[in-house]
């Protein structure tokens, strides 16, 4: 399947809460202090000048990435107002130190990522996503631009490291398509979600799961899940911060009438979001699990998308 020929979302997805005027990041309080380096777009390198980056400028392009290949140190212009697809796929391949200056405004409703990994293991690492994405969608599915698609065909492992996503108008990363195909797995690790629609993070397959990451939602930003699990499962959470501020559903298992489980561990969430269990799912909540969520960015996650491109965050 296309990256950018997603399936409608048949479960329904409240639609409370979700404001079209959202046109920058937007940071938790704990956050809102931190610096970011400044580096005049067109300039390839750093304030430091010590690492040299690619400047790209969106352009309705494709970006094809195979088998054993590395795509690093970009800096995506977005400011253009067209798009740009990047796709990966066959296996063990990298895409590292990319950054996406500017929203998305290119209304074309497509996955600005879509990959998978065809029986080896890739990875995703030190990627800045932070200036999301308007909400038109010139798609005949979804609803607006998502993140990062994971390809129903995908059947190895991918590992998302260092990721920062924020307000986009679909999901942030949509990973559940191979729960239903090709059955590979996903590790989403110190990521960074916030202000997304539909869901930030969205797994399927036994062995997914979503450690050491935050999922932030405030009144400015589109309102969807924190994870939303999908059958079969079971889809693993860790050492995470669900901080939704009341809206949408913290932890939300099943879809379609589908069951799946969940099994939470060392984790805040949010307790008026709470949790759904639909379809017969469970949700099982371990260890150290509490209701007074904090969320952060993660150490060595990129804040700007010139720290990303250069690599400055690692």
């Amino acid at each position: 399947m296309a990256q950018n020929s997603r399936p409608s979302d048949t479960e329904n997805t409240p639609t409370t809460g979700r404001n079209s005027g959202l046109t920058r990041r937007n940071y938790v309080q704990s956050i809102a202090a931190v610096a970011t380096a400044a580096t005049t777009l067109g300039v390839a390198g750093t304030a430091t000048g010590q690492t040299d980056y690619e400047l790209i400028e969106a352009n309705n392009q494709t970006i094809t990435i195979g088998s054993g290949e590395t795509w690093e140190n970009k800096l995506i212009d977005m400011t253009t107002g067209q798009d740009i697809i990047v796709t990966a796929h066959g296996e063990d391949w990298t895409v590292r130190n990319v950054g996406f200056t500017g929203e998305n405004t290119s209304g074309s409703g497509s996955a600005t990522f879509g990959i998978s990994d065809s029986g080896g293991s890739s990875t995703i690492e030190n990627v800045y996503l932070g200036d999301g994405s308007d909400d038109r969608n010139g798609s005949s599915s979804g609803h607006g631009q998502t993140a990062f698609w994971v390809d129903p065909d995908h059947a190895g492992h991918i590992d998302f490291q260092n990721v920062n996503i924020q307000g986009f108008a679909d999901n942030a990363i949509y990973a559940s398509a191979p729960g239903n195909a090709g059955g590979g797995t996903v590790h989403i690790d110190r990521c960074f979600a916030a202000n997304c629609y539909v869901s930030h993070f969205r797994l399927a397959t036994a062995g997914s799961k979503v450690t050491n990451s935050s999922v932030y939602i405030n009144e400015e930003g589109y309102q969807g899940r924190g994870i939303w699990a999908w059958a079969p499962g079971t889809i693993e959470v860790d050492n995470c911060q669900l901080e939704m501020n009341g809206q949408n559903v913290a932890i939300d298992a099943g879809a379609n009438g589908n069951p799946t489980d969940v099994v939470v561990t060392d984790t805040d969430y949010d307790e008026q979001a709470g949790v759904g269990e639909n379809a017969g799912s469970t949700v099982q909540l371990g260890d150290e699990v509490g209701t007074d969520p904090s969320a952060f960015i993660p150490d060595g996650t990129p804040t700007s998308a010139e720290e990303a491109a250069a690599g400055d965050a690692n």
